[in-house]
């Protein structure tokens, strides 16, 4: 009685094994798995869909604050002033009150040397944009901005609070991990 002999394993050109198929499976083309792959690939990268109001919300929050950003590091108080909320101006009073506070308490957002734009949030009934910064001293803080809207659709900016980044690294890179410092060797006593 003849034997049936599976043909040998062999590497193809694109690296894939000739292997023979399992009974019950239907064979997958490669180039449908490749594609499969890249539209995934492609929806991960894409992130939500750009053209929906929230993307648009979010861009318009965005440029406020990256606009006030930029007015802080050529010293223009003026222009920086004008992106704050009718509430923020009326307790600070002038344009130089405003920016020498800035100056002293707030140092990441007055001088960062990064930034990087976090989630837009909605935080006890406000809108909030978290914001990655590492100050002019290396140390990394989370700038919550909450924002006001205009009676004419605009954004401005209704104050600033500056936490701890616990556990964020300030990178251009996703998702780096924060090095932690390394342990003393462990020293084993001796028997006398």
């Amino acid at each position: 009685m003849p034997s049936i002999i599976s043909p040998p394993c062999v590497l193809t050109a694109n690296g894939a094994e000739n292997r023979p198929r399992r009974p019950g499976r239907p064979r997958k083309p490669t180039t449908f798995r490749r594609l499969g792959a890249i539209v995934v690939a492609a929806l991960l990268i894409a992130g939500p869909a750009s053209g929906g109001p929230e993307h648009e919300l979010r861009r318009n929050v965005i440029a406020v604050i990256k606009s006030q950003i930029a007015a802080f590091q050529r010293d223009d108080g003026a222009m920086a002033f004008s992106y704050a909320s009718p509430e923020v101006q009326s307790q600070f009073g002038t344009a130089d009150a405003f920016l020498a506070r800035f100056a002293a308490a707030y140092k990441p957002v007055y001088r960062p040397k990064s930034v990087i734009f976090l989630n837009l949030a909605f935080s006890r009934g406000r809108l909030v944009q978290r914001v990655l910064l590492q100050g002019p001293d290396d140390i990394a803080v989370v700038a919550l901005f909450p924002m006001m809207q205009m009676n004419d659709g605009s954004w401005r900016v209704d104050g600033c609070v500056l936490v701890p980044a616990t556990g964020k690294s300030v990178s251009t890179e996703p998702d780096v991990p924060v090095p932690t410092p390394p342990r003393p060797p462990e020293i084993a006593a001796l028997a006398d």
